[in-house]
């Protein structure tokens, strides 16, 4: 299984072995502690969930569900799998060498919030004219006429921008470092600086 929980430290460049300059994402990975197997036979679905960092501040319900796998972890999170493999089993650790340079992963996080927005840097709307008597700069225009006589949902509105989640596909692993416990990925990663990011492999 190729999954983890990390937090977002920054971005830098690495210089290929050919010379070519790559904008890597680093993410800093604790070890992950496996807390729970789901399988269709109780849960109707295969996932992992996973448990990273600790902290004493732990709820009864939450201590009673870790004391299986003897961690007290402060973040916790599910991945799909397709298949359970036998090394997967409950109190197991994962570390950043479950990744190698060149894998294929998928990167999920709550990205930056910007606050409330108008549709021109929340939906890239053009701006109104500023000749000839345009006096429409930078207002949404028409969200309707008659019929419906309602707004229809998903209408392109200004409204809260940003703090979602967000998945980016198909990065590639461009570092593994074992000894300071970070993995690179190729491009950008969304959300701030010490947010936490999945890291998923890609099976579902």
């Amino acid at each position: 299984m190729k999954a983890l929980i990390t937090r977002k430290v920054g971005m830098t460049s690495i210089i290929a072995d050919n010379g070519v300059l790559t904008s890597v994402t680093l993410l800093s990975t604790t070890p992950n502690v496996v807390t729970q197997l789901k399988t269709d036979e109780v849960d109707g679905y295969k996932a992992v969930q996973l448990g990273a960092e600790t902290t004493k501040k732990i709820d009864k319900p939450t201590t009673g569900h870790l004391k299986k796998s003897k961690s007290q972890a402060k973040i916790i999170r599910e991945f799909r799998i397709n298949e359970l493999t036998e090394d997967l089993s409950v109190g197991a650790t994962l570390n950043a060498d479950v990744f190698s340079v060149g894998d294929k992963v998928n990167v999920t996080s709550i990205s930056k919030g910007k606050g409330w927005a108008g549709t021109i840097k929340r939906h890239n709307f053009k701006r109104g004219r500023k000749t000839h008597g345009g006096r429409s700069y930078r207002r949404p225009g028409s969200i309707g006429s008659m019929y419906p006589q309602k707004i229809f949902k998903g209408k392109r509105m200004a409204g809260q921008m940003g703090n979602e989640q967000v998945t980016v596909r198909n990065l590639k692993v461009a570092l593994v470092d074992m000894e300071n416990n970070v993995i690179g990925v190729a491009g950008a990663v969304p959300g701030p600086k010490t947010s936490v990011v999945l890291v998923n492999g890609g099976e579902k």
